[in-house]
């Protein structure tokens, strides 16, 4: 698997590989599929992202993984995102993207990466938890587009932080 760092021109893949994700429900708090240009707007070269990195496998791009800073956050923290393609599944991106994000967030000087995951999200939480993410906060009962109470679980990574020795950075 190779790790680069997006550019424009992987919108669209990326746009769809994030769209499948979005309408399967259930794991991300993104709930309208969105558009090629919102998509590198949000995630590659908007007024928030910091650095966003893809993984390819075979010439495709099997997943990707974000820094920025949307909102107001706190003094040297960044919020991460991560999303890999749904079908064909191919394990492991998560797991290759991660220590870019890291060296990236290093390089930034961030003190702190912030993740808020879905309570439902098994899969994210455990992930997060497999790269060293410490849970600090939760947002009770968001609510989804349709009403349905999710709460929200906040994990922060430590940058200067010793990699866990379950991770693989």
């Amino acid at each position: 698997m190779h790790i680069r760092r997006a550019v424009s021109a992987d919108a669209e893949e990326l746009c769809s590989l994030l769209n499948e994700i979005i309408l399967a429900g259930g794991t991300t708090a993104l709930e309208t599929p969105l558009t090629a240009a919102e998509f590198a707007d949000w995630f590659i070269n908007g007024e928030f992202p910091l650095v966003c990195h893809v993984a390819e496998h075979d010439r495709s791009l099997v997943g990707f993984q974000s820094l920025s800073v949307y909102g107001d956050p706190p003094k040297g923290y960044a919020d991460i995102a991560t999303f890999a393609r749904m079908s064909p599944r191919i394990s492991g991106a998560g797991s290759a993207l991660f220590p870019a994000t890291r060296a990236a967030a290093e390089e930034l000087g961030l003190e702190f990466i912030n993740a808020t995951i879905r309570a439902d999200n098994v899969g994210g939480l455990a992930y997060y938890a497999k790269m060293g993410f410490e849970p600090y906060d939760r947002l009770i009962q968001v609510p989804l587009l349709d009403g349905t109470p999710v709460d929200r679980v906040k994990k922060r990574f430590k940058v200067d932080a010793k990699p866990s020795p379950a991770s693989p950075v």
